[in-house]
């Protein structure tokens, strides 16, 4: 006689109980375009002579990287640069942009062009900030670079740094937080670098690269990207410092730059967790995080960099909450960050004007998009946050038949004038039952 099945009891389903593949080696994404078993065997085994590669800006300009560079650019469809060249101009005539582009690389006159800067929100904030748009010539450049310079650098990156990184994602680095506050480590060092990608020193980071690198040529293509003008209202100039923010080049570099203090804090003992310029210090004492603290000071002030003085603190996890790739943490309890959660209501609102034309179906069709990729990354916070959100949509829904049923729009309608089953009739997606089964698949009910 098998068991009655345990009552579904609301549950915060922890970072862990999620299966997560290995994490994948350079063999699986090194491109074959550029890396023969021949050179990752002698990448993975140090074979080579001097410890620095030499002789490698012919595998930026060859044929096939080029042509698979220009295909990976134009399957983004990302916006045209300052030539207005879309990346449809590029592909009629493919043959002839690829063929004058391998021309320059080869001869040495490549020069790439300045970026068109262009200004976007940040999430949950009034505030933007910059992003750089390159032009599609440029793009296929700098992944045809990418795929040569990335296995070089990515094997002397630390194990704890998740950003940027093939088979390593956002839920990777939380898991990694998670099990250290399981296992004691409740003081957190919370850190914030202020401007991170604007501020990193270009010939410090050159000299980092060198490290492993000695082709000059290629040096000196990592050089003029780096050195790239920027165009916004007509104006053109060059910044000091910092890698171009939206350039396919920033994430490898800009990953670079802090491995060194990846491996100073791990050989100290300290136990961090770095997501791009994103990191926290976790610690069993107050003692060892001021220690941490003083030690990430001396190494971010010698390197350059400056850390928010408003946004870096110490935290005693068990009594206040530390934000970390949008989620708070507090205790065992886990939710959205106030930015998270704000961004998040500001798209429901955006979704569902009250004035609104569509369809309530098509509404609902785009609704489900956005609560379907939000509910996959905050899965894990508290059951109950999912059944207050779906209040406030299903609130703003009615808002919408009610202006159009010529009604007080201002009046929350009651339940039963269109009861939840209406909306669960037109496919709305449900948060709180997504919750609940994903707790039952994950046998934490």
């Amino acid at each position: 006689m098998t068991s009655p099945r345990k009552p579904y009891t609301p549950v915060t389903v922890p970072f862990g109980a999620t299966p997560t593949g290995e994490t994948p080696g350079i063999h699986q994404w090194a491109h074959p375009v550029v890396w023969t078993e021949r050179m990752l065997e002698t990448l993975l085994f140090n074979k080579v002579r001097g410890g620095k590669w030499h002789t490698l800006i012919d595998k930026v300009y060859s044929d096939l990287n080029l042509f698979v560079s220009a295909h990976k650019v134009q399957g983004k469809k990302g916006a045209a640069g300052i030539d207005r060249q879309t990346v449809n101009d590029f592909a009629e005539h493919e043959r002839e942009e690829l063929r004058r582009l391998q021309g320059e690389l080869r001869d040495g006159t490549y020069t790439p062009a300045p970026v068109r800067r262009t200004w976007i929100p940040k999430p949950g904030s009034s505030e933007k900030r910059p992003l750089g748009i390159p032009t599609v010539r440029d793009r296929t450049v700098q992944t045809a670079l990418v795929h040569v310079i990335e296995p070089i650098l990515e094997i002397t990156f630390h194990e704890r740094s998740y950003g940027f990184r093939h088979g390593r994602g956002c839920h990777d680095a939380l898991r990694t937080v998670e099990s250290l506050l399981e296992a004691g480590y409740h003081y957190v060092v919370d850190a914030d670098l202020k401007g991170y990608f604007d501020t990193i020193p270009k010939d410090r980071l050159l000299e980092i690269v060198r490290q492993s690198i000695s082709d000059t040529r290629v040096l000196g293509l990592i050089q003029q990207f780096l050195d790239q003008g920027i165009m916004e209202d007509l104006r053109t100039w060059i910044p000091e410092t910092g890698v171009p923010q939206g350039a396919v080049l920033s994430p490898v570099l800009a990953n670079a730059y802090l491995n060194p203090l990846d491996h100073r804090m791990s050989e100290s003992g300290y136990q961090m967790v770095r997501y791009a310029d994103d990191f926290v210090i976790l610690c069993r004492t107050q003692a060892e995080a001021e220690a941490a603290l003083s030690a990430v000071r001396t190494w971010v002030t010698k390197s350059g960099l400056t850390l928010h003085p408003e946004k870096t603190h110490i935290v005693d996890s068990r009594e206040k909450s530390f934000s970390f790739l949008g989620y708070s943490f507090r205790g065992r309890l886990r939710f959205p960050r106030e930015k998270s959660h704000r961004k998040f209501v500001d798209r429901i609102h955006h979704l569902t004007p009250r004035s609104s034309g569509e369809s309530l179906e098509t509404i609902i069709r785009r609704l489900n998009q956005c609560l379907k990729g939000w509910f996959n990354y905050f899965r894990h916070c508290l059951w109950n946050i999912f059944p207050s959100y779906d209040t406030r949509i299903r609130t703003r829904l009615r808002r919408i038949l009610l202006k159009r049923h010529r009604r007080n729009p201002q009046r929350v309608p009651r339940h039963h004038r269109w009861p939840n089953a209406y909306f669960a009739e037109l496919g709305l997606f449900s948060l709180k039952e997504a919750h609940a089964r994903y707790v039952q698949s994950t046998g934490t009910y």
